[in-house]
């Protein structure tokens, strides 16, 4: 299939300080800005409205990303909080219906299918929300009649509270990501449960799809969702051969990680994470422009800054590249492994133990470097070994994309959104 459906951004001259910002997303963004054939291009409302939310959400409070993205295009927009077991209070931005006169405008949200959405690491869910309502996944769905809820993960802009700990403090930023799926995950899933009174769908993507899968493995949430649609979907790293990939598992799980570990909050545009990246580029043989090749959408996240996240997320991703394994977070001291998980080694999430009869939704890019489809192929095996077949497991590989392609291409409503809602739609018992 031709390519000329993908905008082409060309790169264009920053400044140091938005070079760190860049190089130091390029280094650990696992959901990636990487768009085949050349970077999106949006129409020119959608760019002047990004800039305007970039400026509106920028001190971190504000009026909400309903306010700011949602509303001014003309949809309806609740903001929702949900406390986890541990204590962070969590975001949720809700479409529950399209824009009156859309093609489902009108009705009850109360009779419409929930779905849920689900970001990647060092972004959170306005990345849903960066396009036009003809080419983002959020409005799309609202407009054919489903009741589109988004969530953040902690620590992210719309997830910054906690009831007691201050997010300055170190205590904030001790988790991982296997956190997100113990924690955030059942405690979001279970609110849009008990407000809609239905099981919604799920949407992730990168991140979104790893917490997911690792949650499916231990048997959580499988009986609370529908079904799962998973983008460029994130279980095994060891194929990764980029740079974002090389320097990930050397700066997080190599010699800097006793400096990381020093940093609890990574924010990419902090000094103490400016100044560690500056660091790790003087070495020899680093050569951090060169990263940029593999992130030709820079300027989409320098407009919508990346979003923090802890330092120990990023070092347990580093260890599944390192590692080529998926587990738990790996505290490297037996003694520490076994005060927290009773063995020395950290715990695997076991892919192939997902419940054959829980329906999943895959697709990836032939051109994703991260989400490599190597990688894909070990999951996918993995799903299979256990019974997931037939109308239980539909995958759909598509050769010219690449990873940020499903969130933020021009293509992604023909080519990756229109298959999933039919998806969603047989679940639901309609007919195509």
């Amino acid at each position: 299939m031709s390519t000329a459906c993908h905008g082409v951004r060309g790169f264009f001259s920053i400044s140091a300080a938005a070079m760190t910002i860049v190089v130091t997303t390029a280094v650990v963004l696992l959901s990636g800005p990487q768009l085949a054939a050349g970077a999106r291009v949006l129409i020119n409302h959608a760019e002047l409205r990004r800039r305007d939310i970039a400026t509106a959400a920028g001190g971190g409070g504000g009026d909400g990303a309903c306010a700011t993205a949602v509303a001014p295009f003309g949809y309806p927009c609740e903001e929702h909080e949900v406390t986890t077991q541990d204590g962070y209070i969590l975001g949720l931005q809700r479409i529950p219906r399209g824009r009156i006169g859309g093609v489902t405008g009108g009705g009850a949200a109360a009779a419409r299918q929930p779905v849920l959405l689900q970001h990647g690491v060092l972004v959170d869910g306005m990345t849903w929300l960066l396009g036009s309502p003809e080419e983002s996944l959020p409005y799309i769905l609202a407009d054919q009649g489903f009741d589109v809820w988004i969530a953040n993960n902690r620590g992210t802009r719309w997830s910054s509270r906690h009831v007691s700990l201050d997010p300055k403090s170190r205590s904030y930023w001790n988790w991982s990501w296997d956190d997100i799926v113990v924690n955030d995950m059942p405690a979001i899933v279970d609110y849009v449960c008990s407000h809609t009174g239905q099981k919604p769908h799920y949407v992730g993507h990168s991140m979104g799809t790893l917490v997911a899968l690792a949650a499916f493995s231990e048997g959580r949430m499988v009986d609370k969702l529908k079904s799962a649609a998973l983008l460029s979907p994130v279980a095994y790293l060891s194929h990764i051969t980029t740079p974002i990939g090389v320097v990930l598992a050397k700066a997080f799980a190599g010699e800097l990680i006793s400096d990381l570990l020093g940093i609890a909050e990574f924010n990419p545009a902090s000094p103490q994470v400016s100044n560690l990246v500056r660091t790790f580029c003087r070495k020899p043989g680093m050569n951090c422009y060169d990263l940029l090749t593999s992130f030709t959408a820079a300027d989409i996240f320098l407009k919508y800054e990346p979003q923090p996240t802890s330092t120990k997320t990023l070092i347990h991703l580093a260890q599944t590249v390192r590692d080529g394994v998926l587990t738990k977070y790996d505290y490297v001291m037996p003694d520490a492994n076994v005060a927290r998980y009773g063995q020395a080694d950290p715990p695997a999430y076991d892919m192939a133990v997902i419940p054959a009869w829980f329906p999943l939704f895959l697709s990836y890019g032939g051109r994703d470097s991260l989400s490599d489809p190597a990688d894909v192929a070990l999951l996918l095996d993995d799903l299979r070994r256990r019974g997931h077949a037939g109308d239980r497991l539909t995958v759909q590989y598509l050769p010219q994309l690449a990873h940020a392609d499903f969130v933020i291409g021009v293509c992604a409503k023909d080519l990756v959104y229109n298959d999933v809602i039919s998806f969603f739609r047989i679940r639901m018992g309609f007919n195509q």
